[in-house]
């Protein structure tokens, strides 16, 4: 079983997430990197443990597809949000050159 993690970090996290603007995303490598990390995976799991309550759909993995086991859920948001999507040979994944979002 994996622990929380620190109250800090997912804090700033659960930030940064926020403050994504509907139809962009970042990656988890992304939103580590404002933070000053490395640690995608940490963000992976500060997203597992609290990221229900933030628009969670908004943070992808680098391939530029939605987390697995939330595919379709997310694609639901990302219709509603007019993120742009490219169509794959396995369905779909956000064509991160138009919807990346980098905080200023």
């Amino acid at each position: 079983m994996r622990a929380a993690p620190a109250a800090d970090f997912a804090e700033a996290v659960l930030e940064v997430v926020t403050a994504i603007p509907p139809g962009q995303v970042m990656t988890y490598g992304d939103v580590a990197a404002v933070l000053g990390s490395r640690a995608a995976r940490a963000v992976g799991n500060v997203m597992a443990w609290y990221g229900s309550d933030v628009p969670w759909w908004r943070v992808i993995r680098a391939s530029g597809h939605a987390a697995i086991g939330h595919e379709d859920r997310a694609l639901l948001h990302f219709r509603a949000e007019g993120t742009p999507l490219v169509t794959t040979d396995e369905g779909y994944r956000v064509d991160l050159r138009l919807a990346r979002h980098t905080p200023e």
